[in-house]
């Protein structure tokens, strides 16, 4: 568990893109040769109308755009020796892997960008980055409009309301930690305008903490996301929560204030989703149909 969540809390806290290497081009075509390493990064990329030469395999959907494009193993682990095959100018990665791999693309002599997937707004800063670097400042205007005009609207449905309480719960593997708002999920909370209890954790994306301190802060809603293994998430909390009495004190329990997060829509990485998930989040947050 403590190597998970050391993997899962590292990372840089620059919002834009941090370049590490060299910023000439390798193949010196003049045409830059990018390798997307994670599902949520191939999309930003395909919005922005970036061709790739490498990209990470996923159970996911990828843009058609990447079709036929090389396969260059999942986000956590990429395949170096394909990767300095495919001789690229960047390898673009989650700033939360950064710690893991930044020195393996240094070994291997290419240049990386790594984007802050940690919220929404880290997401929309980078794409500007991105936009800025790679020519396509007007599509990274586009998107960053498009947010703008969403969140205006979606900010006047919950304005004058009392904010929400809650507890956020990431299930992994045979255990959980709490989520702060420097996660993902707890940055569409936030953004839905939920208060988190454990607040932005000192900096820290995930906590541990027993059930005897989440009961001192009495949420009033209790939201549970998974990470990994979504079904065996589920059980386990669904069994953590029927054998454990202590979740029978708590109030959001007692309410029927409890929610199983939909794991496609709160992930680890910002993405396009966040509008569905902060549609999805209003009901639970505040008992609106």
């Amino acid at each position: 568990m403590a190597g998970v969540l050391t993997l899962l809390m590292a990372g840089c806290v620059n919002q834009h893109p941090e370049e590490t290497g060299s910023t000439s081009t390798a193949n010196g075509s003049g045409e830059v040769r990018l390798v997307a390493t994670s599902p949520a990064v191939a999309q930003i990329c395909n919005r922005l109308g970036l061709d790739l030469v490498g990209i990470c395999e996923s159970s996911s959907d990828l843009p058609e755009r990447y079709d036929g494009v090389t396969t260059v193993g999942m986000a956590m682990n990429p395949d170096l020796e394909i990767i300095k095959s495919l001789d690229p100018d960047y390898i673009l990665s989650p700033s939360t892997l950064q710690n893991d791999l930044q020195p393996k693309y240094a070994s291997i002599g290419v240049s990386s960008l790594f984007l802050n997937l940690k919220s929404v707004e880290g997401m929309y800063a980078s794409i500007k980055g991105l936009g800025e670097k790679f020519g396509r400042e007007e599509e990274a205007a586009v998107m960053l409009e498009e947010f703008d005009s969403f969140m205006a609207e979606f900010a006047e449905k919950n304005a004058g309301k009392e904010s929400p309480k809650v507890l956020v719960l990431m299930g992994l593997p045979g255990s959980y930690i709490i989520a702060t708002d420097n996660s993902y999920v707890g940055s569409l909370v936030k953004l839905a305008g939920g208060t988190n209890v454990y607040g932005d954790g000192d900096g820290q994306e995930f906590l541990f903490a027993n059930t005897e301190d989440m009961k001192t802060k009495e949420p009033d809603v209790i939201l549970r996301a998974a990470h990994g293994l979504p079904d065996e998430a589920r059980k386990m909390f669904a069994e953590e929560f029927s054998t454990n009495d202590i979740w029978q004190h708590f109030k959001a329990v007692q309410e029927g204030r409890v929610y199983d997060l939909d794991s496609d829509l709160f992930n680890m990485s910002a993405n396009f989703s966040y509008e569905e998930a902060l549609k999805a989040l209003q009901p639970m947050l505040y008992g609106e149909e």
